[in-house]
Formats: C-alpha cells, structure tokens, sequence
C-alpha cells in the first residue's frame, strides 16, 4: 500500500504526516508513507484543499487534519 500525504508543508499538512505514520506503525499495515509538497504534483490529483491523505493513487482526505481513527478507517478498508 502506498499512502500519500499532499501538503505544501505547513502546520496542519505536516501534523497530517506524523499522524498518519503514528497509524501505519500502531497497526503494523505495510505500507510506504511519503509527502508530495511540489505544487504541480499536487495539482494532478484535481483538489483545492490540503492536506490531503491519497491512498493507493485515490484521495481519501481532504481538506483538514484527519483523527487516528479516520485514517485506520481509509487505510484497513
């Protein structure tokens, strides 16, 4: 699995990261985090609101600051 965190790297985008790392080590789910801050890249995906959380290709967050539960929700389903 190849979980994506887009974000221009401010406050809320970088909070994003680590939470979504914190999940991804809790649960023990294989799968590769990385953060996309080149807007151009960013762009591809056709969103207006960061950060975002894309799972396997396919946004799943957007927006805001997802809790623990939301990401295990978007990443075990």
């Amino acid at each position: 699995m190849e979980i994506i965190i887009l974000g221009t790297g401010c406050a809320k985008c970088k909070t994003t990261f680590d939470v979504v790392q914190s999940v991804v080590a809790d649960s023990g789910i294989g799968a590769t985090v990385s953060k996309e801050e080149d807007i151009l890249e960013i762009v591809k995906y056709n969103i207006m609101s960061l950060p975002a959380v894309v799972v396997d290709g396919e946004v799943k967050i957007k927006g805001y600051v997802p809790t623990k539960d939301e990401v295990l929700k978007v990443i075990t389903v």
